[in-house]
């Protein structure tokens, strides 16, 4: 039996402190804010709930035995192209390529139905041989790739690059470049291999559960302590010591906790700047993921049949939003440029971003008559950098919030004249709540080598969205797995 510190009681610290309890270590996890949850938070105010984190629940395979009850959703997005065009994705193949056929075209479907069969064979081929196991550059040279996995995955060759080789219509390249955004990247630069994505999603749907993702974390919670994990909140680490291997870790208070093993829940660039005695023996970090800027809208619900406000999109007002929504913009380049940067010129807040709208049905988030709207845009992080935006600008979030909302009159969802209250989220808010660098969502963009889940010190792992398999719930669940198999049982 090992006894065992967990540093942050994020989704992924919860996940593997629950396994190695379950596996019979004595496993202490200590939290730095007043809550579990790390990223996968919520906000409460006047009768409406928000989740702050991740709002659409994929591979949910990944999550058995906390007791979840999820619901699936049909559509699983709604998609509104600038052109007036709405698309509704479908977990169902066969509805997919319909909808597909009726919206776009029956040449559109064909194309579809040929960039699925080879997103099938990345999907395999990544969960086999990647996504359930330890990965760094010399594991990846020793793996007995089959050769048509090989070419499947297609090292070197672009998201956007393989969007453009299956289809022809815009507006499907459009959607496939959104899925490099769930890992924080730019679909122009990130690996082919990324559209594995858009197939789990679509093949194991995209669910909600009621009164919102953040019970996930309450489940979490109630499994480390059916395990025998003590869960310590307002306790700040400061300090993970070392000499050959781990020893221990050290609180704000200066008290010090002795370990055989630190399982560190923090992001790795700062465990790796912050925490840890000798930084001149650590690795290199790859790229940061983006960040994002978010709008937590108390809504009066519409009257029955009423009109939407303002002049509606086309097509919007006779669908209506779904739970979840995408509006497009006309030049999504142009978006990627100003959230990564481009020659030349500096990150800066995107004029006309995709804008991301999730509109629950859900009794147990909003008061009888109000809807509780979650913004989301994609965002640069926060920073002086020439890649980022200093976010905490007097009156920038202010000015971007009436933007934004300015963008979705225009797109026919305009909620201005309904509005309670609308509340604001920066990457420089992230960046403080949950120890997020620059306020990156992901920690590190998408792709094959991320840090690796040990430690150059041994008996030091890392698990969450900065490390191998990635940023998103099911990723950094199977992070944990990874981890917690590696240390093994008692």
């Amino acid at each position: 039996m090992s006894d065992i510190v967990v540093v942050g009681a994020g989704v992924g610290g919860l996940s593997v402190a629950a396994r190695l309890g379950a596996a019979g270590h004595r496993v202490t996890v200590f939290e730095r804010s007043a809550s579990v949850g790390g990223k996968l938070a919520s906000h409460e105010r006047d009768g409406f709930r928000f989740d702050t984190g991740p709002s659409l629940l994929t591979l949910p395979q990944v999550f058995t035995g906390l007791g979840l009850r999820p619901d699936p959703l049909d559509p699983v997005v709604r998609h509104f192209f600038p052109d007036g065009t709405v698309l509704d994705s479908s977990a169902s193949h066969d509805v997919f390529l319909d909808r597909i056929a009726a919206a776009l075209g029956a040449g559109a479907a064909r194309d579809w139905d040929r960039f699925w069969r080879r997103a099938a064979r990345i999907w395999h081929a990544s969960w086999e041989s990647v996504l359930q196991r330890p990965v760094t550059a010399a594991s990846l040279a020793r793996l007995s790739w089959r050769v048509p996995d090989l070419a499947a995955i297609a090292p070197g060759r672009s998201l956007r690059a393989l969007g453009r080789h299956y289809l022809h219509d815009w507006r499907l390249r459009m959607l496939l470049d959104r899925y490099a955004t769930y890992t924080g990247a730019d679909p122009r630069r990130a690996p082919a291999a990324l559209a594995a994505i858009p197939y789990a999603e679509l093949t194991f749907g995209g669910w909600y559960l009621p009164g919102g993702l953040v019970t996930l974390a309450d489940s979490l919670h109630a499994q480390c302590l059916a395990s025998g994990v003590r869960i310590k909140l307002d306790s700040t680490i400061t300090a993970i010591e070392a000499d050959t291997r781990v020893t221990g870790v050290r609180l704000a208070d200066g008290r010090r906790v002795p370990a055989d093993v630190v399982v560190s829940n923090v992001d790795a660039a700062a465990l790796y700047r912050d925490l840890l005695p000798t930084p001149s023996r650590l690795p290199a970090l790859t790229d940061r993921s983006l960040a994002g800027f978010v709008l937590l809208l108390g809504v009066r619900a519409p009257a029955p049949d009423a009109p939407t406000s303002g002049a509606p999109a086309p097509g919007l007002s006779a669908g209506g939003l779904a739970h979840h929504n995408v509006f497009f913009p006309r030049n999504y380049d142009a978006e990627f440029d100003a959230v990564f940067g481009a020659p030349g010129r500096r990150a800066r807040p995107a004029d006309d971003p995709a804008v991301f709208v999730t509109r629950p049905s859900d009794p147990l988030v909003a008061p009888p008559g109000h809807e509780s709207w979650f913004v989301l845009v994609n965002a640069a992080r926060h920073g002086t950098a020439w890649s980022a935006v200093d976010w905490r600008r007097p009156g920038l979030a202010e000015e971007y919030r009436d933007h934004i909302l300015a963008l979705l009159a225009a797109r026919g969802a305009d909620v201005r004249d309904r509005l309670l209250f609308a509340e604001t989220r920066t990457p420089a808010d992230l960046a403080d709540a949950a120890a997020a660098p620059g306020g990156a969502i992901y920690g590190t963009a998408g792709g094959l080598l991320r840090p690796s889940h040990r430690a150059p010190i041994p008996g030091l792992f890392l698990v969450g969205g900065s490390v191998h398999p990635g940023g998103g719930l099911p990723m950094v669940t199977l992070s944990a797995r990874i981890v917690a198999d590696e240390i093994g049982p008692a």
